[in-house]
């Protein structure tokens, strides 16, 4: 038998592998102290290491994946391979996508006596903050593990102005920036202000108390509000409209 020594605070998610060993399939076991869970040993008749492929770990040779907890296993799409203009990127300059479908998810979460199950459904299109999750190439495609909050709205179009924002937080429509300053002198794109205000898209359904109740944010639709200037994502809609999804926290005032 090998052994594997582990470390960390927790197993984000748990793949089998099927060898084609003898008929005895193999068996996986993890033992831990009662003092301390801080390392798990991890037994097995075989014992895979992953690889480094394409700046990504590499478990193709498992047949299953299945996120933990309130996880989530989302099949990336694929990144941008040229600029607008028809120049091809290297792989290191490609835009990293933000979005995917979600192919996995976990049993959820118990919050005080509540059950609480991942309000993602399998076969979404999602989007998710730009530097979440830990990236993993699975069936010969990247995919990547996150919690359900590292989510920021499911896509029911397209179009990012049709985005369904998740927990608290709010979508929001930007206001154009100035083209020109107060004496006149015309701007480019890299030195017009960046605006804090928009008005509110479409708002999630709100964050989670003690109890697992969903508490409603107070931000309402349509609504023209100032926010944390360095906040959130942004994204560009279909007709190139600039759009931002931040949470609820990160709103600082509604204008009338």
């Amino acid at each position: 038998m090998s052994s594997v020594q582990l470390s960390g605070a927790g197993v984000a998610a748990v793949a089998f592998a099927n060898k084609g060993l003898a008929s005895t399939p193999s068996t996986l076991r993890v033992c831990s102290s009662r003092r301390s869970f801080r390392s798990l040993v991890v037994r097995a008749a075989t014992v895979v290491t992953p690889k480094w492929v394409n700046g990504s770990l590499s478990y193709s040779q498992y047949t299953s994946l299945k996120p933990l907890g309130d996880r989530v296993l989302v099949k990336l799409s694929a990144a941008e391979e040229k600029t607008v203009g028809g120049i091809l990127l290297p792989s290191t300059a490609q835009t990293k996508p933000q979005g995917g479908e979600v192919v996995a998810v976990g049993a959820g979460r118990t919050i005080g006596d509540q059950k609480i199950e991942v309000g993602v459904p399998t076969g979404a299109q999602v989007v998710y903050s730009k530097y979440a999750g830990t990236e993993v190439e699975f069936n010969d495609a990247k995919h990547l593990i996150l919690k359900e909050d590292d989510i920021i709205g499911i896509l029911e179009t397209d179009d990012v102005k049709d985005m369904k924002p998740l927990n608290d937080r709010v979508l929001i429509k930007v206001a154009e920036a100035e083209d020109k300053t107060p004496g006149g002198l015309i701007l480019t794109e890299t030195t017009k202000e960046k605006p804090s205000i928009g008005t509110v898209v479409a708002v999630g359904p709100g964050s989670l108390d003690e109890e697992g109740k969903r508490q409603p944010l107070s931000v309402p639709t349509n609504s023209t509000v100032l926010y944390s200037k360095y906040a959130g994502s942004e994204f560009k809609g279909a007709d190139g409209t600039g759009y931002i999804v931040l949470r609820a926290s990160d709103v600082m005032a509604v204008l009338s």
